[in-house]
């Protein structure tokens, strides 16, 4: 599938651009079916075409010894976490991380802002994947009243800088932002409510965030107006429909980093050698899990 490439940061423009294509690459005999009746068997197809390339992604990643740092933000039920476990679930979780951080502690809270963050960017040959990220100050802490006007007016005037100094020092960063709509999050909330193992999912900042539907659409849109930047773009997703929004999310991710195939070739397995010196501890000295399956 084709690739656009980040330009050469050696050059006299120190700040990758990223060149779009002008449509994600999806098979068209795709498009369209979601809604149908064999929706099952072509998102399972095409997420496996996807998956496919992901880890050839990954192990470019690996042998070119890159660092990628791709951010997921947006309203709460917007699908960010089933993405980022789609993604992450493909790959060896030694190359592609997850970070999702708690509320700062009261240590954290005396250190420059991005301090916390900045400890879990990628060595070379790693994908991080921050669900959330810095950008909690610009939404929620800023919405809720958990920072002052000062302290956000900072973040504000520093995170652009901040990318900067990420992205002329090597990293590949995308920013991915997840749109909902107020009634899809409705019944997203509704249903994991109703449904206990998805019920630790809905939290009371949850709620209180439907209670300002317009301050934190107002946040976002000065966030944007800060943070949209050429050298470090937001992508939003459609998230409305979530299988849609994991397709969409991963093809344009795959579209914006420049990989190619080095995945190894099958390997033949040897035979397993017997030992005739080796004697297997007897089956009844064992604590066998009992096989109530």
């Amino acid at each position: 599938m084709g690739k656009t490439k980040i330009k050469d940061t050696k050059k006299k423009d120190k700040n990758p651009v990223v060149v779009l294509p002008s449509q994600a690459a999806v098979p068209p005999s795709f498009e369209g079916k979601i809604e149908k009746d064999s929706a099952k068997k072509d998102y399972e197809k095409e997420m496996k075409r996807l998956q496919v390339e992901l880890v050839k992604l990954q192990e470019w990643v690996r042998s070119q010894k890159l660092r990628v740092v791709v951010i997921f933000e947006g309203r709460d039920a917007a699908g960010k976490g089933g993405v980022i476990k789609t993604i992450s679930g493909a790959l060896n979780p030694r190359i592609c991380k997850i970070v999702a951080l708690d509320k700062p502690t009261e240590k954290e809270k005396t250190q420059w802002y991005f301090q916390r963050y900045i400890a879990h960017l990628p060595s070379a040959g790693e994908i991080i994947l921050f669900d959330r990220s810095w950008y909690n100050r610009a939404g929620v802490e800023k919405v809720m009243g958990f920072c002052t006007d000062e302290e956000y007016q900072e973040f504000m005037r520093a995170c652009p800088q901040f990318e900067t100094m990420l992205t002329q020092s090597g990293i590949i960063l995308v920013k991915y932002w997840f749109s909902v709509s107020p009634d899809v999050q409705k019944e997203r909330f509704e249903d994991r409510s109703k449904t206990p193992e998805k019920r630790w999912k809905l939290s009371d900042m949850d709620i209180k965030g439907r209670e300002k539907w317009t301050e934190f659409s107002k946040a976002k849109d000065v966030m944007f107006a800060y943070t949209d930047t050429e050298s470090s773009p937001w992508h939003v997703v459609n998230g409305d429909h979530k299988k849609r929004a994991r397709l969409n999310c991963i093809t344009h991710l795959l579209n914006l980093i420049h990989y190619e195939d080095i995945i190894p070739e099958p390997v033949k397995l040897p035979d397993v050698l017997e030992d005739e010196h080796y004697t297997r501890t007897p089956i009844g000295k064992q604590h066998f899990v009992p096989e109530i399956f």
